[in-house]
């Protein structure tokens, strides 16, 4: 703001300090009006304007040069009047300001002519120019304005105050991995990256093809203090030519004779470890049920699955005859209720085929 505009604002009614005030009576002022309407506290329009017009005062005010230049402005100009001397009526003895200039800056007004012009909208000698050459300089803010620290308005920042950045919590990230069967069954530690660098993180036992895994504090780095973001691992889980999960469970084919199912019979496997493992399998069992080895499924912190063995009786693809013969032989002494509840489970009638009784053993490697 040029000199010439200066008569329109009161900057010490501005700040709400007398014409006496002391520099740092001016300065405590500005800081508690700052405060007050710094656009990062009163987010208004009216308290934007209102924080400039304070930011400018105390730019003015703040500085012994400028403030004696407002004054003398002020007290020459009140109203944006004109004055002319040696005009007659209506005008001003211009050998006034000798008077004046005389006790405020040591001199007189170091010309004596009476008909020196002063002007604040064209005409004569403009006092921003007269005033400019007076003390040394044009505006006293260097030819541009942003307001008693107003610069850093973008920053949020004030003379005497400068606001603590806020916190920006961290974006989250997603990322995909494959495990094996087994690492999903048993819980695996596995190496991951992100931005750069390598960590390692445990997964836990029983991860399901499919699930999706928050590993807080992972995502991307927070600003100003504030928290990372998580990382979301998408988990693909291998197939198994053996095993399969139903739950905490870990489901296997368990192949079985005939003779097995019906006098019921101890027979043996591996479990996914590929250690040895027994499954008893009750007399009268029938392909489809299930028998368990209990504890050998997935363990968690509260609970164990079961190994489990999906019963599938099989016969020979080329019996002989004395087996066939054999067969028809079941058949005949299993009786009309077992081949009536065989035409039922079958949705018709017929009788059922039978393979010699024997022990044996089945199972398969994870």
């Amino acid at each position: 703001m040029a000199e010439n505009d200066w008569l329109n604002k009161d900057f010490y009614k501005i700040l709400g300090v007398s014409k006496d005030a002391t520099d740092s009576e001016i300065t405590k002022a500005y800081r508690k009006l700052a405060r007050k309407y710094h656009p990062d506290i009163n987010k208004t329009k009216e308290g934007e304007e209102k924080f400039k017009d304070i930011s400018e005062a105390y730019e003015v005010l703040k500085d012994k040069e400028s403030r004696e230049k407002y004054d003398a402005i002020r007290q020459f100009g009140m109203g944006g009047a004109r004055f002319a001397g040696g005009s007659g009526s209506g005008g001003f003895d211009a050998s006034g300001f000798e008077d004046i200039f005389g006790s405020m800056f040591g001199g007189g007004s170091g010309s004596g002519n009476s008909h020196i012009r002063f002007s604040t909208n064209g005409g004569g000698t403009n006092i921003n120019d007269l005033f400019g050459s007076m003390f040394g300089g044009g505006s006293p803010y260097g030819g541009s304005y942003a307001g008693g620290g107003y610069d850093d308005y973008g920053e949020g920042a004030y003379q005497g105050y400068r606001p603590t950045p806020r916190p920006e919590d961290g974006a989250d990230r997603t990322s995909k991995i494959t495990l094996s069967f087994k690492q999903a069954a048993k819980g695996a530690t596995v190496s991951l990256s992100a931005d750069g660098k390598k960590f390692k993180t445990h997964l836990p036992a029983g991860v399901r093809d499919g699930q999706k895994i928050r590993l807080a504090g992972k995502g991307k780095p927070g600003k100003n203090g504030g928290k990372p973001g998580d990382l979301y691992l998408n988990v693909t889980v291998a197939g198994d030519p053996v095993f399969s999960m139903d739950g905490l469970d870990i489901v296997m084919t368990l192949p079985v004779s005939v003779g097995q199912a019906v006098d019921g019979a101890k027979i043996d496997s591996r479990d996914l470890d590929g250690e040895p493992v027994t499954f008893k399998v009750p007399a009268g069992t029938s392909s489809g049920e299930r028998v368990h080895v209990h504890g050998k499924g997935v363990h968690t912190k509260h609970k164990k699955g079961d190994l489990v063995g999906i019963v599938e009786i099989r016969v020979p693809k080329k019996p002989s005859g004395a087996v066939k013969k054999a067969a028809k032989a079941f058949d005949e002494e299993c009786g009309t209720a077992f081949a009536t509840q065989l035409a039922e489970s079958q949705g018709g009638s017929g009788s059922a085929g039978s393979g010699s009784a024997g022990s044996g053993s089945a199972g398969g490697e994870a």
